[in-house]
């Protein structure tokens, strides 16, 4: 078998390991020294990481010791290129300084859903949706998929494109419904989101929904610091929002729900 070595020496418990890739996915493993023979071996090996799809890559040392990574294509097509940078101890990028109070310390969030949050349209078939999903497709797999599928779980009607778009649709027109008839937003704030049309074509709709000030939109943040927001858009970066480096995705679909599915006050 084929495949890219990088022997990074000794890590201390805590280091990231950054794995950058370019062309197509690929399978990163981080491993120690005993674990790296048994894969070189075709044995039965444990490891950090797996299939990555996008880039970088982010593997955290689980302990200290001789760290390896491997890169291979091994069930895949196509050719990729690797590089690897270790952030050390204090080097680490901090966890984002955002605003994490309780979303139901908002009162904007927590008004009467049905009225004063209503939507501007309905769908063609009729439907209204309680949360609109805006992301960049890179975040598919680690962040949106679940988070969409745990709000379905959760008794939420969720317009996320792959539920809603078919072959031959008008990409336009069925982003400009699911706004219209969506209650709620989510934005997943990523490196892959900024600055790509059709995610910000969304994030324009949904902020045009909270001109007013009330906050009906709700940044998640996935892999960014503050300062990447800010330099995005300083009005989000002040946004109260929840971050993947704090919050699973199961915990934020729960607290989303909680809201949506509030009440109505007496």
């Amino acid at each position: 078998m084929n495949f890219t070595h990088y022997n990074l020496g000794h890590l201390d418990r805590g280091s990231m390991v950054v794995v950058t890739l370019s062309g197509s996915a690929a399978n990163v493993r981080l491993m120690d020294g005993s674990n790296l023979s048994s894969y070189k071996s075709g044995r039965q090996h444990r490891y950090i990481g797996g299939l990555a799809r996008s880039s970088p890559v982010r593997l955290q040392v689980p302990h200290s010791g001789n760290w390896h990574v491997t890169v291979d294509m091994q069930g895949l097509r196509g050719t990729v290129r690797s590089g690897v940078q270790v952030v050390r101890g204090e080097a680490l990028r901090p966890l984002p300084t955002i605003n994490e109070a309780p979303l139901r310390s908002v009162p904007t969030l927590v008004r009467d859903i049905d009225h004063d949050l209503a939507p501007t349209a309905e769908a063609p078939d009729g439907r209204v949706f309680d949360v609109f999903i805006s992301h960049a497709s890179e975040d598919k797999d680690d962040v949106v998929r679940p988070l969409a599928n745990a709000l379905r779980e959760a008794g939420l009607s969720v317009w996320y494109d792959e539920f809603e778009l078919r072959i031959g649709d008008s990409l336009r027109r069925k982003i400009d419904r699911g706004l219209g008839s969506s209650r709620f937003g989510v934005v997943v704030l990523s490196q892959a989101f900024f600055g790509k049309g059709w995610p910000e074509y969304e994030l324009d709709g949904l902020v045009t929904r909270a001109v007013s000030g009330d906050q009906i939109l709700l940044p998640v943040w996935h892999n960014v610091s503050k300062s990447e927001v800010i330099g995005y858009s300083p009005s989000l970066a002040d946004r109260l929002a929840r971050s993947t480096s704090t919050h699973t995705v199961e915990e934020i679909a729960r607290e989303i729900a909680e809201v949506v599915c509030l009440p109505k006050a007496a």
